[in-house]
């Protein structure tokens, strides 16, 4: 079809061919386009490993980048582990791992329930996975876990920590605390990794650890504000002068306080000090470090979290959204292309070896934009910083767990005497038929 026509524009020239000039002058403009669009989806992962046998535990693994990553290596042969907040038994979480089972032809694909949101959650599933005797293998951790939600839907975990500050960062040094004896004892031959996913967010954040304070109670205000549950609601039940209520003034509604970025910076810092934790250890067997820490940067993409956070959580929101998507399509990455340096960090060789604490960015080796990222006191300021306030939230979420258990324990208590008391005569109810009888 193609050489018929072009013989005819030769022979019988342009015109003779219906909508040739038009067709012409698109041409640039596509090839624009194509060349824009190629140079937006970022490099490509072109490094290979051997994935049988390994073992990988995956946070953030149902959605976003980190689903492609997890399919990535699943149809590699890996086992992979999926951190999510779902039952076991969920029904969507079951479809979906029996999907990606099925796309992948890989039956080792399991799910654990922890709630990154939940700070007795995480110690719960990672003290089980340490207990274990012999210590179960673990060759790859990768933190994809993240939330980056709208300004209007900020909101405190359990714990009454900011949902951003516990996601992004706490979770994540909660969980390798616990794990790192599991992580030592690994094999020196194994060729062991824990992959942060970072985010470029961190290079204009502040780095003030007092703001986590701030943003809860600013949230937590916002919170009450919205549910109505501020002074001046009261009933007015009986009152004579319930039309000369006295105004109560209103409060300035304290908008929620974004802790992403710093979040972000912190989960870098940590990482940092992290490998340095890992690399102090001195084994029995005189054998150096096998655990590796490599930062990993993405790029934008257009994930799910981030769809929620372009469209604010509202129809208009995502009837906007809807609208520029063809913009979103050309600078944003995929998922799938989002996952590439995550990947690239996952089976590159080099990396199997060396100190550890790499920053890879474009399937490259970069440098950190902060130099606090590096800055021994600002990681001791943090770790210390972490431990105190995770220490403080367990010991609450503790004695609150303690009142609910001796609570359930007193309304089962009543109930159950409940029950033998109506074992025997019945009361008889004032009017009822046997009681006019008795009369």
């Amino acid at each position: 079809m193609p050489i018929p026509i072009i013989v005819q524009g030769v022979t019988e020239g342009l015109t003779s061919i219906p909508y040739a000039w038009d067709i012409i002058k698109l041409v640039p403009w596509a090839l624009l386009l194509a060349a824009l669009k190629y140079y937006f989806r970022g490099a490509q992962n072109t490094s290979e490993r051997v994935m049988h046998s390994k073992v990988v535990m995956v946070t953030g693994g149902t959605s976003g980048i980190g689903a492609s990553v997890v399919h990535g290596l699943a149809s590699r042969g890996a086992q992979v582990i999926l951190l999510t907040q779902h039952s076991a038994n969920d029904i969507f979480l079951t479809e979906y791992i029996d999907d990606l089972r099925a796309a992948t032809n890989n039956q080792l694909i399991y799910a654990e329930q922890v709630d990154l949101s939940s700070l007795h959650s995480i110690r719960t599933f990672a003290t089980k996975w340490i207990d274990n005797v012999p210590p179960r293998r673990l060759d790859m951790v990768i933190l994809c876990g993240n939330t980056n939600p709208p300004p209007s839907k900020k909101r405190l975990t359990v714990d009454g920590l900011d949902e951003e500050w516990m996601v992004n960062y706490l979770a994540n040094f909660h969980l390798l605390s616990i794990l790192s004896p599991a992580l030592r004892v690994q094999p020196a031959y194994r060729d062991v990794r824990v992959i942060f996913a970072a985010c470029s967010g961190y290079i204009g954040a502040k780095w003030e650890l007092g703001r986590v304070g701030e943003a809860a109670a600013i949230t937590a205000a916002a919170t009450e504000s919205a549910a109505g549950t501020g002074a001046g609601a009261g009933t007015g039940k009986g009152k004579k002068n319930i039309g000369k209520r006295t105004p109560t003034p209103k409060k300035k509604k304290q908008q929620p306080i974004s802790l992403y970025g710093l979040s972000k910076l912190s989960l870098m810092i940590f990482a940092q000090s992290f490998q340095k934790h890992l690399n102090a250890f001195k084994r029995p067997d005189g054998q150096q470090n096998s655990t590796r820490v490599i930062m990993v940067d993405p790029g934008f993409s257009r994930t799910p979290g981030f769809r929620r956070w372009m469209t604010g959580g509202s129809l208009w929101g995502l009837f906007l959204y809807l609208l520029t998507w063809p913009v979103w399509w050309l600078v944003l990455k995929s998922p799938q292309q989002g996952a590439q340096s995550i990947l690239y960090a996952a089976m590159e060789g080099e990396y199997g070896k060396g100190e550890g604490g790499w920053m890879i960015k474009e399937c490259k080796e970069v440098d950190v934009a902060r130099r606090e990222v590096k800055d021994e006191g600002a990681g001791k300021l943090l770790w210390q910083f972490s431990e105190k306030m995770i220490e403080a939230k367990e010991t609450e979420s503790a004695v609150m767990r303690a009142m609910e258990k001796k609570e359930r324990e007193r309304e089962k208590q009543e109930q159950e005497q409940g029950k033998t008391s109506g074992t025997g005569t019945k009361e008889q109810t004032p009017g009822s038929r046997r009681s006019r009888k008795g009369k």
